[in-house]
């Protein structure tokens, strides 16, 4: 593989973007608002400070930067938050960057959201030509429900799965394992999801951000839960890979699928093909570092491409071989200190 040192910065027209390693960058995540109507107990203090309106990128700027990707060789975008269907007028930017679907640029546009306002837009969205959206629900618990997301409503979450389902949209449920809280829920939900259709992947939590208490005394492996779930289920090793970081077991006993996102017991960076874009227009190379690169001053510097292309090829030439995520008693404050609903989810 190639080394840092070795790594070219020229942009060459119609040639996708490689990081130093190797790695083509064919998916980029962007965080529409740092904003969210829930204030999880893994992802948000309880009294969050949010952004000014004036730190962030229009519509129309994250339309043209995600653009410019495009044209760079990703095929995959990710809307994220925050929570990303609070922003206002958010339709118009799904509308406008349906046009990459349609000409064949774009492989797939897609959603993560908390589900509390897809009864809304779910239709909209598959007239977008989202064919899939990733649902973050953590227990089917209401009561358990308001404790863990502080200010969620389970039902009208439930609802907006209704919703999508009824407009075709494929769904994937993304469940944090939270030692004590959800552990034994795990199998359940797995039942659940697999019954209703929909896939589910657990995630490890991951030190970003400050929050109320210490992640050591959330933080379940998945490796521990995988162990667990052997005792109800067959969990086959499947190759399949949807373009993120999970890796996935075909669930004999239902059918369906169940990924793992690993960051803490076994990290995924060595196929890592994302990249990060905030509400603010900082591009994060690695979400477990703090290098950034801002295409915010290149986007309002001028209404020609070429200083935004050249700033995201100079990102690229950054990009890290891995994290450095740890969790343990020694490093109580978080490995970074932004919290999650900043650099998008």
């Amino acid at each position: 593989m190639r080394g840092p040192e070795t790594q070219s910065n020229e942009i060459v027209s119609g040639q996708p973007l490689m990081d130093p390693f190797g790695r083509a960058i064919t998916y980029l995540r962007v965080s529409v608002t740092d904003r969210c109507d829930f204030r999880c107990v893994y992802c948000m203090s309880e009294d969050m400070a949010f952004l000014p309106k004036r730190d962030l990128l229009t519509l129309e700027e994250l339309d043209r930067i995600c653009s410019v990707f495009v044209g760079q060789g990703v095929r995959k975008l990710r809307i994220t938050g925050g929570e990303p269907l609070v922003r206002r007028d958010i339709m118009s930017l799904f509308r406008s960057l349906s046009r990459h679907l349609s000409s064949g640029a774009l492989d797939e546009l897609t959603v993560t959201t908390n589900g509390s306002q897809l009864a809304r837009h779910a239709a909209e969205l598959a007239a977008c030509g989202v064919k899939r959206v990733n649902v973050s629900i953590d227990t089917l618990d209401a009561d358990k429900f308001r404790r863990i997301t502080r200010w969620g409503d389970l039902s009208k979450v439930l609802g907006g799965l209704d919703a999508a389902q009824q407009a075709g949209l494929k769904i994937k449920i993304n469940t944090v394992a939270l030692k004590g809280v959800n552990e034994d829920e795990i199998d359940d939900l797995v039942a659940w999801a697999h019954g209703r259709g929909m896939d589910l992947t657990l995630i490890e939590v991951m030190p970003l951000g400050e929050i109320d208490g210490q992640r050591i005394d959330q933080f379940m492996p998945l490796s521990v839960m995988r162990a667990r779930l052997g005792a109800r289920y067959t969990l086959e090793d499947i190759e399949e890979r949807t373009g993120g970081p999970a890796r996935y077991a075909r669930v004999r006993e239902t059918g369906g699928k169940l990924g793992f996102i690993t960051p803490m017991t076994h990290n995924f960076c060595e196929s890592c093909n994302r990249v990060r874009l905030t509400c603010t227009g900082q591009l994060f190379m690695c979400l477990g570092q703090e290098d950034a690169a801002d295409l915010r001053a290149p986007v309002r510097a001028s209404e020609d491409d070429q200083g935004l292309k050249q700033a995201i090829h100079d990102a690229i030439a950054r990009k890290p071989k891995g994290h450095d995520f740890i969790i343990d008693r020694r490093h109580a404050r978080p490995a970074v200190g932004r919290h999650m609903s900043m650099t998008g989810g």
